[in-house]
């Protein structure tokens, strides 16, 4: 009886543990530094790529994991749309764009949805748009990704550079980029803690599975 307690007790707690863990261990963080514009010498780089894709949003997803104590939640936005430039097949040197619509937010749970949408978190009614504008892209990256992306995320009224490593494979008319990294909510002021008995973590993880096409 004690021994079949004893392997209860232990799965009990290696289910706990399973449901508590932090989504973000294991994944790159992001770097997050104040703002940094683009000058003219990036402008003019930008401007020399050779070839512009378009993302093509029914084979792309940009979606989100946050976590409480308790257990995590995934999530995304529906509507966005981005662009990438490249050079000689090379996106050395080129660029890419984003814009994201955020009241297309979605996640699984229409009450975390509604309580995202908040002030306490986004507040869609007063920042209905997110960007990221590149500033450099790098061959080499961290934890084996391809390249090292750098540039001006602007969310929740807060603009910052963010440094992160992503797969980036260029194949002829096509583009794919994709990675996953966690930022931290508190660089961009949402600050929001949850309840004293579950509180939210600060980090999220951000996931990124996108297809270019290049344009006629």
């Amino acid at each position: 009886m004690t021994r079949h307690r004893s392997i209860v007790l232990a799965v009990g707690l290696a289910l706990s543990v399973t449901a508590c863990s932090n989504p973000a261990d294991g994944k790159p963080q992001a770097k997050v530094e104040d703002a940094a514009p683009k000058d003219k010498a990036d402008e003019a780089t930008a401007a020399k790529a050779g070839s512009t894709y378009a993302v093509n949003s029914a084979s792309s997803t940009l979606g989100f994991v946050g976590s409480k104590v308790t257990g995590s939640h995934e999530g995304g936005f529906k509507t966005f749309s981005a662009e990438l430039s490249a050079d000689d097949g090379k996106v050395e040197g080129g660029s890419v764009s984003v814009s994201i619509d955020v009241d297309s937010m979605f996640s699984d749970s229409e009450k975390l949805t509604e309580h995202l949408e908040s002030a306490d978190f986004f507040d869609v009614a007063k920042y209905p748009k997110a960007t990221f504008e590149s500033t450099e892209i790098k061959a080499g990256g961290s934890e084996g990704y391809s390249h090292t992306v750098v540039g001006n995320l602007e969310m929740h009224g807060v603009t910052k550079k963010i440094t992160f490593p992503a797969n980036i494979a260029v194949k002829g008319d096509q583009v794919d980029v994709d990675t996953e990294f966690s930022i931290n909510r508190k660089d961009f002021e949402m600050t929001y803690a949850g309840k004293a008995d579950d509180l939210i973590r600060d980090e999220v993880v951000i996931k990124l599975d996108l297809t270019f096409d290049g344009k006629a």
